[in-house]
């Protein structure tokens, strides 16, 4: 996709969805577009304003429009075959072990695996992790972008730099500075681990780098070295406030480079949500900014799985966020701050990096696309001022921190994109990724929700839980499988391969509305290792 289209690219895909949806209801997917679509557009991050009701009238009928794309005339049934799904499935998956010394695991972790399945075209979220090489622990995040990917890939390059420049010592901060300056080889901070897709942007090193120079220069400037300790909620939320002020003034500043200086405001007029956990020891912190969330897997003496959450979602459904955002602003604007559940009406999570149209003022939003490239100057959404915008910033990209000391019965942790939490709820997440990991399903009784069932329906449901183990085999990553079940789970809680089949041939037109990108990360916790700490401290 031409990049001057992107940044407009979820307003104009939103409204061509609508169109689709509204002239007609007929496809030969028949059972997933009879009834209404699995994510409707009020699920979408972004709502058309008014002023964009052109772009959503349709404008031809549904045979013109079918006819255009090639679409089938008659009702065809196309099932994508069991090779051709894992295919899909397991395209973007990645799968890390911590690397045992001595034959003795030292790491809280024993590894990771992590999965992406778009929606989207291009995707929108993106995922990272790294060990931190001049501190303790692991950094593992994911990352849901909006209004197009360059928000998502921009923070998915940089935060963890800026985490681990925050934790660092005064005396490594003055080594690097000092190796920078006599231009000598640098001590390498992190060490990625990254799927081939998941990819860097050459353009724009040179350019974060100094960024994130600038930062700990500062650090340098404001820390005597006095104090030795480094509080690790402290150092996240330093981090993601600085990179996303760092995001704003990049913008601001522009660069002489064209190629650069659109790439920087495409960055910060785009979005992205954040949820990143740092593993140390027994030590975890969770920092979310927006709807993204952790959720921690707990096996319980019976066996049996719950699930603990360790992040809050950032939107109109918490209400302690919906009572920060009243007293930020002044009183005569409670009734417009948040409309239909959204920032301002526009957006659905209430925290972001980027998003420069919720935090800048609309003399500055003005001066700069005015001062930027044609590309800018000419894209309707940028140029878009939001309906009652009087007192910004109505956005931040500061996270809530949550802090969770390690116990031996917690087995997992599962950090996920909105796109996993609105198909599945967070103790079905939870006991399908234990079973995956231990290899136990428990034979509870079938649940019908109420159903009519014949005899040969339930004889076909038996069939099916006999065949989950051999679906178990069939993943080797445990973010796969639960992307599987994400996708192909029926009424029932088991994975129809018709139903997943249907829903992984979707054509991009259609995909969005059933569902969101989704991204997931499932990092497994070493209970030796956390059993050790713990007797360590009795």
């Amino acid at each position: 996709m031409p990049a001057p289209t992107q940044l407009f690219f979820p307003l104009v895909r939103n409204c061509e969805l609508s169109r689709i949806y509204g002239t007609a209801c007929y496809c030969h997917h028949k059972h997933l577009c009879c009834s209404p679509p699995y994510i409707s557009q009020n699920r979408l991050r972004y709502t058309p304003h008014p002023a964009y009701a052109t772009f959503c009238r349709p404008r031809e009928s549904w045979w013109q429009y079918t006819q255009g794309r090639r679409y089938a005339s008659t009702p065809q049934k196309f099932y994508l075959t069991p090779p051709q799904v894992n295919s899909i499935l397991k395209a973007n998956e990645y799968s890390f072990k911590v690397p045992e010394f001595d034959g003795k695991n030292v790491s809280s972790i024993l590894g990771f695996d992590s999965n992406q399945l778009p929606a989207n075209a291009p995707i929108e979220d993106r995922r990272s992790a790294a060990t931190c090489l001049q501190t303790r622990g692991m950094l593992l995040g994911v990352f849901d972008g909006h209004a197009g990917c360059a928000c998502s890939q921009a923070v998915s390059e940089r935060l963890f730099y800026y985490i681990a420049v925050s934790l660092l010592p005064h005396e490594t901060l003055l080594e690097i500075e000092n190796a920078v300056e006599s231009g000598r080889a640098l001590l390498p901070i992190l060490q990625w681990h990254k799927h081939p897709n998941d990819y860097f942007s050459k353009e724009a090193s040179k350019l974060y780098f100094n960024s994130l120079r600038t930062y700990w220069q500062e650090l340098i400037d404001l820390n005597t070295g006095e104090s030795a300790d480094i509080d690790v909620k402290e150092a996240l939320i330093n981090a993601f406030k600085r990179l996303d002020n760092d995001i704003s003034l990049e913008a601001q500043v522009g660069d002489p480079n064209s190629f650069l200086n659109y790439l920087v405001l495409r960055v910060a007029f785009s979005g992205a949500t954040a949820c990143v956990a740092h593993v140390d020891g027994v030590d975890l912190h969770v920092a979310n900014t927006g709807d993204s969330r952790a959720m921690l897997g707990v096996q319980e003496e019976d066996g049996s799985w719950s699930a603990v959450t360790l992040s809050n979602d950032h939107n109109a459904q918490n209400e302690r966020e919906l009572e920060r955002l009243k007293l930020e602003h002044p009183k005569n604007e409670a009734k417009s701050v948040v409309k239909q559940d959204r920032l301002l009406g526009l957006l659905m999570p209430f925290r972001a990096f980027g998003d420069v149209k919720f935090k800048w003022s609309i003399d500055l939003q003005k001066r700069v696309i005015e001062s930027g490239p044609d590309q800018l100057n000419d894209n309707e959404y940028t140029k878009f001022i939001p309906p009652n915008y009087h007192t910004p910033p109505y956005l931040t990209a500061e996270p809530e921190v949550t802090y969770h000391r390690l116990r031996p019965q917690d087995k997992f942790l599962v950090l996920a994109t909105d796109g996993l939490w609105e198909t599945m709820h967070r103790q079905d997440v939870v006991r399908i990724v234990g079973e995956y990991l231990t290899g136990v399903h428990h034979q509870q009784p079938i649940a019908l929700g109420g159903y009519k069932v014949t005899l040969g329906q339930m004889h076909g449901l038996l069939t099916e839980r006999r065949a989950k183990m051999s679906s178990v085999f069939e993943d080797q990553n445990a973010a796969t499988h639960l992307i599987r079940h994400a996708v192909g789970n029926n009424e029932f809680g088991t994975v129809d391969h018709e139903r997943l089949s249907k829903m992984l041939s979707l054509p991009e037109e259609l995909a969005r509305m059933y569902r969101d990108d989704i991204t997931i990360i499932v990092v497994q916790f070493n209970s030796h290792v956390v059993g050790a700490y713990q007797n360590q401290e009795q």
